[in-house]
């Protein structure tokens, strides 16, 4: 995150309550994605981001048919051409670029998407009012501060 001296140059302006999702080198062009834990709507959930066109997209990981996670292994969402974000369960087909249901059984839904954007070679996610980061648990054994 930029420092108290102000924001790095190619920020966004609305960049203040931008989380670091991981390094830009971590996401392979239509490779595997990372995943990361989030609240929406105050609920726990999972969400995803990974490359595609060589832009980041992330959304959350739940099929807009049926409430379940789409990835077949973890971090892996698109299909065997790498072309589509395929749900793991029915089959729904989503277009990468924009989350849009393509076929199956999502109908003309759409994935959630989340804001995400990249800055001096990290990614970055910006929450908003219905999805926030989920609180980190301590574990076990460890100092409680």
């Amino acid at each position: 995150m930029p420092g108290s001296c102000g924001m790095a140059e190619g920020w966004p302006a609305s960049a203040a309550s931008a989380l670091r999702l991981c390094a830009s080198s971590e996401l392979a062009e239509k490779g595997r994605a990372i995943v990361f834990d989030v609240l929406h709507f105050r609920e726990p959930a999972r969400a995803f981001a990974l490359r595609f066109d060589g832009r980041v997209v992330a959304y959350l990981n739940r099929c807009v048919h049926v409430p379940t996670e789409l990835d077949w292994q973890p971090g892996e969402f698109l299909d065997s051409g790498r072309e589509f974000i395929l749900c793991s369960i029915h089959g729904a087909a989503y277009e990468p670029r924009s989350g849009r249901c393509l076929g199956g059984p999502c109908g003309r839904g759409r994935l959630t998407a989340l804001d995400v954007f990249e800055v001096d070679g990290e990614v970055w996610w910006r929450s908003t009012r219905d999805t926030q980061p989920a609180p980190v648990l301590e574990t076990q054994g460890s100092p409680s501060q």
